[in-house]
């Protein structure tokens, strides 16, 4: 009686939908899983191997000298290893590149979201969004033989490798990170703040100065921390136009070299595979992944403290 009743049961449709939907489900989330470990696993193989090959280079070099010495000099015959040779070029090509780029991509932000009818925006938004996908080598070439010159004829004694030249180039490319994101900050914001603004007599510039861009803080201090990684992670601009030499100094008109531009001459071969020299990229890597680290956690201090607030 029993073997019959179990032979006539027959799963409902909605059942067996239910059941097609959930096990689809389930291979949908083990496969988000499986991307986020993935993830988490390419970092940690990063962190690894930053590690592990500067830990010999640290028994070789103090920490301490490595920190606080001004000399960066790993091809000549008296070896000196100062990385504050290779920040103060990453820095100083960095800060002149957010002079150009925040002022630019705040306003190019506050004029998408509140000012451009919706065709200038929908016109205007992906032509700039262009300038993330043109190659960096470009930039540079454009820095030496354009921006460069350019800048001589204002101030002559410029030299043709500088920190000038490329930072403003810099500033230029990450335009697009901190005017994209900042837009769409803005563009979060509910219509009943702008609307409770204009009936309190308010302008459109005021709401959007007053109003606006103080409720979007988040949003833009996430967009300049985002620009700011990417100026200090850029490689051939500097490579190309800032002269690869590693001189402690933050005038923008010298030359200097960063810690990537000195990482991708040392990975071409200028120094010996497996010396004290290779490895040292290794150890100014790390510094730059602490670097990025420390800014990562600053905005994500700044966005946690604004969205609360907001």
């Amino acid at each position: 009686m029993a073997i019959n009743v179990m032979q006539d049961t027959v799963i409902s449709p909605k059942l067996s939908k239910s059941f097609r939907r959930n096990f689809i489900e389930r291979i949908i989330e083990f496969g988000l899983l499986i991307s986020a470990a993935f993830a988490v696993f390419i970092t940690t193989a990063i962190v690894y191997v930053l590690v592990s090959e500067a830990i010999p280079f640290f028994e070789y070099v103090s920490v301490y000298e490595f920190l606080t010495d001004t000399v960066w000099t790993p091809n000549y015959s008296i070896k000196r290893y100062g990385i504050l040779a290779l920040i103060s070029g990453t820095l100083t090509t960095t800060f002149i590149a957010l002079l150009v780029a925040v002022p630019l991509g705040t306003i190019t932000a506050i004029y998408l979201s509140e000012f451009a009818s919706h065709k200038v925006r929908e016109t205007i938004k992906p032509i700039l969004e262009l300038l993330v996908g043109v190659p960096t080598v470009v930039f540079g070439y454009f820095a030496l033989m354009l921006v460069t010159p350019f800048l001589q004829t204002i101030y002559p004694d410029l030299t043709t490798f500088n920190m000038l030249g490329p930072g403003i180039v810099m500033g230029i490319m990450i335009v697009p990170y901190i005017a994209s994101v900042s837009e769409d900050a803005m563009r979060a914001v509910p219509m009943s703040m702008r609307e409770g603004a204009y009936a309190m007599g308010a302008t459109r510039f005021q709401t959007a100065i007053r109003v606006i861009a103080p409720a979007a803080t988040s949003g833009i201090v996430a967009s300049y921390i985002l620009a700011i990684s990417r100026a200090v992670g850029e490689t051939m601009i500097v490579a190309i136009a800032a002269g690869q030499q590693p001189t402690f100094t933050f005038n923008p008109v010298d030359s200097a070299a960063t810690i990537t531009a000195y990482i991708v001459s040392v990975a071409l071969g200028d120094l010996e595979h497996g010396g004290i020299g290779y490895q040292s990229i290794f150890a100014a890597g790390l510094t730059l992944l602490v670097m990025t680290l420390v800014l990562n956690i600053l905005g994500h201090w700044v966005r946690k403290k604004y969205t609360e607030r907001y």
